[in-house]
């Protein structure tokens, strides 16, 4: 071969090489795009009974109804825990509340959670791990900044908002993080309240959405509404409710549902994890939660107007039931729907949640699953529809079969919960019956509580003494189900 040859011959190889080179970059960033991009939305205290496609009568939340429509919504879905910080744990880790690292709301600092440790898997880690880019915008819980547990070393790129459950009292808080800065806001100095930490922290997520739609994307929203303390800004979402309801007058011993005297912006006794007095307890409620309603109808408007609805699923429910802090009143607007109990039970109504998922192509709308399903489920579900790998030795059960109307989605042989407050409490549901335990801490064997949610779904009729076979079958799981926690002790401190 003549020199020339030789070179033409070179040439063309390294052409088809660069072609070669080309189209599996090419396949790459196809194989990127069929990635979905993820938006999970996690109300903080919203109840079962607290959005309209839920039976809530008292005010609308059109933009969460009409994701209803246009998707599916779980009749049957639970909380990782009936608090905060453990339910977030669930969440993130895919495991329940006897397996995952974090079981109760344990400060060891004075801002800030007990740290999720080192070793734990997250989600945002899992989904890190296939190409997706991560942001967290809203209340954190999981570990303070630099401790294990903050959320930059728990697999997310951006954070934004309040690390610390108890600084989220306040929704005029003195500062909020942007990673690991502390970001001062200027105009709230425990006196003046100018900036609305939810406002801010809403728009920090659409920017997030914004900057990466090309994708794939995982943009977690841990809002903090409705969470006390119960508060919202003087504009047009306040005027529509401010004059609607009757409220109670202020309580002596500020009992709820009663106008609340809190501790105020501005008082000599100001605490950032206090509660501000409200005079229309009520009126605020509606407001706050028609606030994130809005939020959320804004989020999908920004997924339409770029192009990526299609390629995005979107999901929204809340971290546990209804709260009764602050002057909220959660008998008055059913918070709990067709369930009972609050924030704080193991009954339905701590841990039974709402649910909608939307995915248009890909979710059929206006469907409704009475699938049994809890918060350690979406991590192996994200998982498996990135493409990632479905971490070993979680809880957790992927329900896309549920999602995508399929065949073959698996069934949990039942469902797990402990609570570290309140003398210790422990539920366990399996088909149609729930067990519940209380003071466990003074009796690890009292007796079981048993409900037949087919025919009792508010937990009125202790069947226990009929059934003595289920209730039996109900003690071995709570025993079985749980492993010990040497940083969370099942025990009296």
């Amino acid at each position: 071969m003549g020199k020339n040859s030789l070179t033409l011959a070179i040439i063309c190889s390294l052409l088809l090489l660069g072609c070669g080179e080309q189209s599996k970059k090419g396949e790459d960033k196809s194989f990127e795009a069929s990635k979905p991009n993820i938006v999970y939305i996690l109300a903080d205290d919203l109840g079962y009974g607290d959005l309209g496609v839920y039976g809530q009568k008292k005010f609308s939340t059109p933009n969460i109804d009409k994701l209803a429509k246009q998707g599916l919504l779980f009749t049957q879905h639970y909380s990782g825990s009936t608090v905060c910080a453990p339910s977030r744990s669930a969440l993130m880790t895919g495991m329940h509340t006897g397996h995952t690292p974090i079981r109760g709301n344990k400060s060891n600092t004075e801002e800030g959670q007990f740290p999720l440790r080192a070793e734990a898997l997250t989600m945002a880690e899992v989904l890190k791990k296939v190409g997706y880019t991560t942001g967290a915008f809203g209340k954190w819980g999981l570990g303070f900044i630099g401790s294990e547990g903050d959320p930059n070393k728990q697999g997310f790129d951006q954070f934004y908002g309040y690390n610390c459950q108890g600084q989220a009292h306040r929704y005029y808080p003195t500062h909020l993080w942007d990673n690991e800065q502390k970001v001062v806001l200027d105009g709230n100095d425990t006196k003046h309240t100018m900036h609305y930490a939810p406002d801010l922290i809403h728009r920090k997520a659409l920017d997030f959405i914004r900057s990466n739609a090309d994708g794939p994307f995982f943009l977690y929203v841990p809002s903090v509404i409705p969470h006390a303390e119960l508060i919202v800004p003087k504009d047009s979402i306040w005027a529509t409710f401010e004059n609607t309801f009757e409220e109670k007058p202020w309580g002596e011993d500020n009992s709820s549902g009663s106008r609340w005297k809190g501790n105020d912006y501005g008082s000599k006794d100001y605490h950032p994890k206090g509660y501000a007095s409200q005079e229309k307890p009520r009126a605020t409620f509606a407001a706050m939660v028609s606030r994130l309603d809005q939020q959320v109808g804004e989020i999908v408007l920004l997924l339409e107007q770029l192009g990526i609805e299609e390629n995005t699923l979107v999901i929204f429910t809340s971290d546990n039931g209804p709260h009764m802090e602050g002057g909220a009143d959660p008998n008055f607007f059913n918070s709990s729907g067709i369930v009972r109990g609050r924030k704080r039970d193991l009954y339905e109504g701590g841990i039974r949640v709402p649910m909608i998922a939307k995915w248009p192509g890909t979710i059929e709308p206006n469907r409704e699953t009475d699938h049994i399903s809890a918060f350690w489920d979406i991590l192996p579900t994200l998982a498996e529809l990135s493409g990632a790998e479905i971490p070993k030795n979680i809880d957790g059960i992927s329900i896309v079969p549920t999602l995508k109307n399929t065949e073959g989605q698996q069934k949990h042989n039942h469902l797990y919960w402990e609570f570290h407050e309140q003398n210790g409490k422990q539920a366990v549901r399996f088909d149609d019956w729930k067990g519940v335990r209380l003071n466990v801490y003074d009796n690890p064997n009292a007796l079981i509580e048993l409900y037949n949610l087919s025919n009792d779904v508010k937990e009125l009729q202790n069947v226990a003494g009929e059934h003595p076979e289920i209730v039996l079958k109900m003690e071995t799981l709570m025993t079985t189900s749980r492993t010990d926690n040497p940083d969370f002790p099942f025990t009296k401190d």
